[in-house]
């Protein structure tokens, strides 16, 4: 059986990270692939299950030894996902989901064409420097740079298979599910899913 790779992308501030965290605590066939990252762990953060926080020279090398299936430099660090461990789960039939920029986005559904790719927005330019501002992570500086970065993120979500406009965040959970679960119910799926029972109805 073959899992399901799951894209999901978004400017800074757009709540994806709460958004994949319900996901992951209300679908448990859903499991997050950890990236790897270079920049420093904010608070709450743990090594190996938010991010596999490595050094700039570790991400090099990893690199130049082939082992990410996509990596990308965003606002001055490195991001990169483990093509060994998205090939794993994939063949475990374990459903995945990335949370990746919209460049990493882009290399994955080259190599992989059936992902599923889900671009998050904010409701407003506004409201998404009101929510950068509230976090109170970030000075000011930084704050312009990621919302003049999100106008530009914002530019490829045509890209994307889905949009989900997070203006309330129950809402957008729902329609994350309802992508997921709807996926789930295509023919092709139900038919790898489901084989003896095909195979019985055609006998």
């Amino acid at each position: 059986m073959t899992g399901k790779l799951y894209i999901v992308s978004a400017p800074s501030g757009a709540g994806k990270s709460s958004l994949v965290r319900l996901i992951l605590e209300n679908d448990p066939q859903v499991r997050l692939s950890v990236s790897h990252s270079t920049r420093a762990p904010r608070s709450g953060e743990v090594d190996g299950q938010d991010y596999h926080f490595v050094s700039v020279q570790e991400f090099v090398d990893k690199v130049a030894g082939g082992e990410f299936l996509e990596w990308a430099q965003v606002h001055g660090n490195y991001y990169g996902t483990s093509l060994g461990a998205v090939e794993s789960a994939l063949a475990q039939g374990q459903d995945l989901l990335l949370e990746i920029d919209w460049q990493g986005a882009r290399q994955i559904r080259r190599l992989f064409p059936e992902s599923i790719s889900v671009f998050v927005l904010p409701p407003s330019i506004d409201q998404l420097e009101t929510r950068l501002r509230q976090r109170a992570t970030d000075s000011s500086e930084t704050i312009l740079r990621r919302l003049a970065a999100a106008r530009e993120e914002m530019r490829h979500a045509a890209e994307f298979d889905y949009v989900i406009i997070n203006d309330d965040l129950q809402d957008a959970v729902r329609d994350l599910l309802a992508v997921v679960r709807a996926n789930r119910l295509l023919y092709a799926a139900q038919h790898r899913r489901h084989a003896s029972l095909f195979a019985e109805f055609a006998g």
